[in-house]
């Protein structure tokens, strides 16, 4: 049985999930949106960064979401920034397929995961990562052009936002240029933490 499509994501309070530049992808608005990551137990754990870390529902979560991706799917620009910011071994641990107009050979890092270019646009990324998957679920890993394609494609099946207490004024929003005539939302949970709210829902067609 094939596993569901989802994405996951950290969300300021007023809607945007990345800072505009690239520049500034890996800076303080962005430390500040994940925040409540860095210190579970999970992310350290995954990350080589030693032993200790936060136990908890936000813990919980990161390791839920890890357990149920058999395969990820991102954009180039996600891409191009985390391939000078992710350890060697890369945290995916998973097949990863990269939407791109450039070819490219696989590359292959310790720890199990692989990135694959795919050229022949996000459908074709999404079947291959489906393959590769199993039945585990599919995870579009971002950035937020990417998630939006699928979406508004109608290939996303459920989604989950980490609400941070966070105001970024300006940046890239998740939501901006959704097709929101055809898209429609049904809320699975709610869950506070003292750190983010966790919103999930399954996302159906209008």
């Amino acid at each position: 049985m094939a596993g569901k499509v989802f994405f996951s994501v950290s969300m300021s309070l007023d809607g945007f999930i990345a800072p505009a530049s690239p520049e500034e992808l890996m800076g303080r608005q962005w430390r500040e949106l994940q925040a409540w990551v860095f210190p579970q137990r999970f992310f350290r754990q995954n990350l080589r960064f030693g032993d200790g870390g936060e136990e908890g529902r936000d813990n919980d979560i990161l390791r839920e979401t890890f357990d149920r991706t058999g395969a990820s799917v991102m954009g180039k620009r996600m891409f191009d920034a985390g391939e000078h910011a992710w350890p060697e071994e890369a945290p995916f641990h998973t097949p990863v397929f990269v939407v791109t107009h450039e070819k490219r050979d696989p590359w292959e890092r310790p720890g199990g995961t692989t990135f694959h270019f795919v050229t022949d646009g996000p459908e074709a990324a999404l079947d291959r990562a489906r393959q590769a998957a199993g039945d585990r679920d599919v995870r579009i890993a971002g950035g937020a052009a990417t998630i939006l394609q699928y979406v508004n494609a109608g290939l996303v099946d459920e989604f989950s936002v980490a609400v941070s207490p966070v105001l970024f004024g300006a940046g890239i929003r998740l939501f901006d240029g959704v097709d929101a005539a055809r898209v429609a939302l049904e809320p699975i949970r709610s869950e506070p933490s003292p750190r983010v709210t966790h919103l999930t829902y399954a996302v159906r067609p209008r």
